[in-house]
C-alpha cells in the first residue's frame, strides 16, 4: 500500500480537525447527561466537575478517518482486514471504558475486559503473522502480546491523571512511531500512527490546562490498545533482537514509568495497586512546586527523549545499538529511583 506525503498530511489534518470539532460536541453531551468526573475522591486533583466523553470524539475521529481513507484509496479485503485487526479490539476496549465512565465500574470488570482485548489482539496478530519479532513459539508470542496490550492499556489509563498528559504523550509516541514505520517501509503502520497523532492533538486543544473535557476511560483504553498494537506490529530497522524489543518499550517509556512508580509505591505502603492515589509522576512533580502546565510539558519532554533514543537505536550500527539501549535503560532506572524517592502523597 503506497501512500504519498500529501496523503499522510491529509490524514493528519482531517483527523485533527474532525476530533477538534467533535470534542466540544461530546462535551455538551456529557454535561447534558451528567457524565462528569466529580472530585469526590481523595485522589482527585481537580476542584470542579469536568465532563468525560472526550475519548468518544477520539474514537469516532480515528475510526471514521481510517475507514474513509481505505474506501477512497480502493478498499481491498486485505486492507480492510489489516485495519479491522487493529481498530476492532481498540473500539471494543473503548466501549468498555465508556461503560466505566457512565457507570463507574469496579476494577475487576475493567481488568477482565482488558485481558479479553489483549487475548483477541494477540490471536489476531499471531494468526495473521503480524507480530514484528516473533519468538518462534506461538504460545509465548500470544502470552507476550496479551501481557503487552493489557499492560499498556493500564499504563495509558493510569497516566491519564493530568490535563494534557496522556493526550500529549500519546501524540509524541505516535509521531516517533510514524517516523520509525516510514523508515522501514511500513506504510500501513505509519498511516494509522498519523491518524492517532491527529486525533490526540485535536483533542489536546480542549484537554490542555485548564482542561475543559477529559478523555475518560473510553479514550485511555482505546488509545492504549491502539498504541500497544501498533508498536508490537512495528518492525524497526535494528541489528539485534534485543534492540528490536526495546524500541516499543522506549516509545511508551513514560506511561510505563508512571505505572511502575505508582504500583510499587502502593505495594510498599500495603495498599491495592488498582486503588487510585496521588502518587503518579504528575502528582509528585506538582508537589515539588512545578505548575500543572509545566508538569505536562516536562513529561512530554521526557517522552521526546525516549522517542529520540528509539530513533537513534534504529540508525546506529550493532555495536552502538546495544550501548544506546543500555544507556536508555540506565536513564529510565535513574528516573524511577528519583520519582520513587519523592513523597507518595
Amino acid at each position: 500500500m503506497q501512500i504519498s506525503a500529501i496523503q499522510y498530511f491529509t490524514l493528519f489534518v482531517t483527523t485533527y480537525s474532525l476530533v477538534g470539532l467533535l470534542t466540544p460536541v461530546m462535551r455538551k453531551v456529557a454535561i447534558s447527561k451528567q457524565i462528569l468526573d466529580t472530585p469526590t475522591s481523595a485522589h482527585k486533583s481537580h476542584v470542579q466537575a469536568v465532563p468525560y466523553l472526550g475519548g468518544v470524539a477520539i474514537l469516532i475521529g480515528v475510526v471514521l478517518v481510517s475507514y474513509s481513507a481505505l474506501i477512497f484509496n480502493g478498499l481491498t479485503r486485505n486492507n480492510f482486514w489489516l485495519a479491522t485487526s487493529v481498530l476492532a479490539p481498540a473500539v471494543a476496549m473503548g466501549l468498555v471504558g465508556l461503560w466505566d465512565d457512565i457507570k463507574n465500574l469496579p476494577p475487576l470488570p475493567r481488568l477482565i475486559g482488558q485481558s479479553i482485548a489483549g487475548l483477541v489482539v494477540a490471536a489476531l496478530l499471531i494468526i495473521s503473522k503480524n507480530v514484528a519479532n516473533p519468538t518462534g513459539s506461538t504460545y509465548i508470542d500470544v502470552i507476550i502480546t496479551a501481557i503487552w496490550v493489557v499492560g499498556i492499556c493500564n499504563s495509558i489509563n493510569f497516566f491519564d491523571n493530568l490535563d494534557g498528559g496522556a493526550a500529549g504523550t500519546g501524540a509524541i509516541s505516535a509521531i516517533f512511531l510514524t517516523y520509525l514505520a516510514l523508515s522501514n517501509g511500513q506504510s500501513f503502520i505509519a498511516a494509522l500512527s498519523v491518524v492517532v497523532t491527529g486525533g490526540t492533538l485535536g483533542f489536546l486543544i480542549w484537554n490542555k490546562t485548564p482542561a475543559r473535557i477529559y478523555m475518560g476511560d473510553a479514550g485511555a483504553l482505546f488509545l492504549g490498545v491502539l498504541l500497544a498494537t501498533l508498536t508490537i506490529r512495528l518492525n524497526p530497522d535494528t541489528q539485534t533482537l534485543f534492540a528490536s524489543f526495546a524500541i516499543p518499550i522506549l516509545l511508551l517509556a513514560i506511561p510505563i514509568l508512571d505505572t511502575c512508580v505508582a504500583v510499587f509505591s502502593r505495594l510498599r505502603r500495603g495498599i491495592s495497586p488498582l486503588q487510585g492515589g496521588k502518587d503518579h509522576l504528575s502528582h509528585r512533580l506538582i508537589r515539588l512546586g512545578i505548575s500543572r502546565k509545566l508538569t505536562a510539558i516536562s513529561l512530554w519532554i521526557l517522552s521526546i527523549i525516549f522517542g529520540l533514543f528509539a530513533v537513534i537505536i534504529s540508525l546506529v550500527s550493532e555495536q552502538y545499538e546495544v550501548n544506546f539501549v543500555l544507556l536508555s535503560i540506565l536513564f529510565w532506572l535513574l528516573l524511577f529511583i528519583g520519582f520513587f524517592r519523592t513523597a507518595d502523597d
